[in-house]
């Protein structure tokens, strides 16, 4: 398709993935993402797929694990809550090397909190909410176009890594209308290709001469688990080199350094051009991956920086990764809405103007 279309970001999403290779859909309706189970139910089997609807989170993500297990391309996606309740198979899946792409668009919280956006999952996003040593790269996207390019990429890249992939969006860009453009349909891989494709897939003893595949979690030995974990970690190490993403905005000479990923940083950047009209230079630098996190992108600051200021819809989770990035180089600020407030570009750019003040003794 070469032609720009309008399209509300839950349905963006879903189309993202089945045109990315993603046959298999298992979900759960929950606000602020209900549109994608929606819409993975009417669009997904007309292409040869499968939706089914489970009867908890619990269940979709134990569902996705088989289907990933058996070689499956499977995309499933869920808001705060209900990824909290999907950790335990995340971390199943990261040790059994199962693929999958996960889709949270977030709300507030804690426990069921509300249905208006928020990025309080960063710590479970980034840190793994479920058991043991295991890492997730996490994607943020802040733009319709931008989610629809990363879901589309993150199917052959969780193939490629043989792990999860985790796609953090929030309520507002899943439930604002933007024109994108969609990329060309992969096709779906066959189920007498998959052997070759994925020859670790549990795909039947007919499929393959005979040769029995396991794919497993449980380690009894203690020795195999320790070296189990330390070949994920090898491989976890590649990934924080190769994965690494991030944007970078008028950072060497800026006065104010903004930290913001998501739709903040969509509003710190009307919030620079504020600050600019106030004779006041700002940058931004916007991590598009949370993990691994960009901590490089703080060697591009000069010495005209006053102060680095994070700016989150949370209590100031990504605080501590700002923090590791600016080494105790410049102050660290934050400005931050919780609870599914949203802060105007002029309310950021007057707190950072009052943080920059302050930091200078006026």
């Amino acid at each position: 398709m070469t032609e720009k279309v309008l399209m509300k970001g839950n349905e963006a999403f879903a189309e993202a993935a089945i045109r990315g290779g993603a046959r298999f859909y298992f979900g759960y309706p929950i606000t602020p993402q209900s549109e994608i189970p929606e819409y993975m139910s009417r669009e997904l089997p007309k292409r040869g797929g499968a939706f089914l609807q489970a009867e908890s989170e619990l269940g979709a993500v134990n569902m996705a694990y088989g289907a990933a297990a058996s070689g499956g391309n499977v995309f499933i996606s869920s808001s705060s809550p209900g990824i909290a309740l999907m950790q335990e198979g995340l971390s199943f899946m990261c040790s059994a090397e199962a693929p999958i792409v996960i889709l949270n668009v977030s709300r507030g919280g804690p426990g069921i909190g509300g249905i208006q956006p928020g990025q309080a999952d960063y710590y479970q996003a980034t840190r793994g909410g479920g058991n043991g040593d295991y890492k997730i790269p996490v994607f943020a996207p802040s733009s319709i176009q931008e989610a629809v390019d990363l879901i589309y990429e993150a199917v052959p890249l969780s193939n490629y890594w043989q792990n999860p992939i985790f796609i953090f969006a929030d309520g507002i860009m899943g439930q604002m209308m933007e024109p994108v453009l969609l990329p060309e349909p992969r096709p779906f891989t066959k189920e007498e290709d998959i052997t070759a494709a994925k020859p670790w897939a549990i795909v039947g003893y007919g499929s393959d001469a005979g040769k029995r595949h396991v794919v497993k979690s449980l380690r009894m030995q203690p020795d195999e688990l320790e070296d189990h974990v330390e070949k994920l970690f090898k491989k976890y190490a590649l990934a924080k080199k190769e994965l690494c993403r991030y944007e970078s905005l008028g950072v060497k000479d800026a006065d104010i350094v903004f930290v913001a990923f998501g739709t903040v940083a969509r509003i710190a950047k009307e919030a620079i051009e504020i600050l600019q009209t106030q004779g006041i230079k700002a940058g931004l630098i916007r991590p598009i991956s949370l993990w691994p996190f960009p901590y490089a992108a703080f060697d591009e600051l000069g010495d005209k920086t006053k102060v680095v200021i994070s700016a989150e819809l949370n209590m100031g989770q990504m605080l501590d990764d700002v923090r590791m990035g600016v080494c105790g180089r410049y102050p660290v600020e934050l400005i931050h809405r919780t609870g599914g407030m949203i802060p105007t570009s002029i309310e950021i750019a007057d707190k950072a103007k009052k943080i920059y003040l302050d930091a200078l003794g006026a």
